[in-house]
């Protein structure tokens, strides 16, 4: 193949004028991928007050535990919140005489369990499917999206309620989160399927199959990494839908359970203590149902930032170690956009 002088300019044969030390590579690695996400993090007040909420739902399910004691049937029965009640149980005690602040504090691992293996279940899932399926394409493609389509059209909840009644779970919450999204992860699948045929006839891609890289780098490094803003949203969303799915199966009476958590509180207060009827019990109600919209609403905001979060051209700007030529000017407070979509 013959060869204009424009040719030597071809991307491939163009070396850096530039040689990074050991310690600027360190550097501009921990500046792009640490220094510049908690930067753009800090300038979104959805992501900071996101941020604020999920902190105060890790620690109430990582730290409190060790710091309040169990619940135990030792105070007075229903006494009121502060300040209509004692500071020594700040949100009330139930029918039993439990604080509803231990109950709280020590039903929050469970739900950060389930919040966590249904989520990551859905979203893993999903990826590996959706984007070997559109990247291979032929039958791989046709048989992935086979078994993704008889996942979707399996009804979601009555699959669950069976599930849960045969299967000895026994109250795992690792296992119940993944139940909950046991077919959830299908309808990703395809969105990302229907990605990845796009970019996958991108130059970059194409350049990457031509120097022979393997499938798995193409997909980790090329293609993946496009999806991540509706990837990272898809598993914000599966985190909202599990913890109000467990609660509310919960509640139900539908999951079996073998420690508190904020579902079985509301379920005790409903059938034990009449709290929808009555005033003396309505907080041991109220206070488990304001955790969960208040997880809900960190949950919510922080998808709303993650599109900035994951935007190249945001996260340039905000690294000192990327120089101008690579930052491309852009008005940092405009909405942020997706090349993939809205969130299903």
């Amino acid at each position: 193949m013959s060869r204009t002088n424009a040719d030597s300019e071809y991307a491939f044969e163009v070396t850096a004028e530039k040689t990074l030390s050991r310690r600027d590579r360190i550097r501009h690695r921990v500046d792009q991928f640490l220094l510049a996400p908690a930067r753009i993090l800090w300038t979104d007040w959805r992501a900071r007050i996101g941020l604020f909420i999920i902190g105060l739902f890790l620690f109430l399910s990582l730290i409190a535990p060790s710091l309040v004691a169990r619940p135990e049937p030792l105070g007075p029965l229903l006494a009121a919140p502060w300040p209509w009640g004692t500071l020594e149980y700040p949100l009330g005690t139930t029918y039993l005489g439990e604080s509803v602040l231990a109950q709280l504090v020590h039903g929050a691992p469970s739900m950060l369990k389930m919040i966590l293996s249904g989520a990551l279940f859905t979203v893993v899932v999903a990826t590996v499917i959706g984007t070997t399926a559109g990247y291979k394409g032929g039958t791989v493609d046709g048989v992935l999206m086979t078994i993704s389509d008889i996942a979707m059209t399996i009804p979601g909840l009555p699959l669950v309620i069976i599930l849960a009644a045969s299967l000895p779970i026994a109250g795992n919450p690792y296992l119940i989160g993944i139940l909950l999204s046991i077919n959830a992860w299908a309808g990703l699948a395809r969105s990302l399927r229907s990605q990845v045929l796009t970019l996958r006839e991108s130059e970059y891609v194409e350049a990457s199959r031509i120097m022979d890289i393997s499938l798995t780098r193409i997909l980790g490094i090329d293609i993946i990494p496009n999806l991540m803003p509706y990837i990272a949203m898809n598993f914000v969303q599966q985190a909202r839908w599990v913890i109000f799915n467990s609660v509310a199966l919960y509640f139900l009476g539908v999951l079996p359970y073998s420690s508190t958590n904020w579902g079985v509180m509301m379920n005790s207060a409903y059938q034990k203590a009449g709290a929808v009827t009555s005033l003396e019990a309505f907080h041991w109600l109220a206070v488990p149902m304001f955790a969960v919209v208040l997880v809900a609403l960190g949950l919510t905001l922080l998808a709303q930032s993650a599109d900035r979060l994951f935007n190249p051209r945001v996260r340039a700007r905000h690294a000192e170690t990327v120089t101008g030529e690579d930052g491309p000017e852009e008005d940092e407070e405009s909405e942020p956009t997706t090349s993939v979509g809205a969130v299903s």
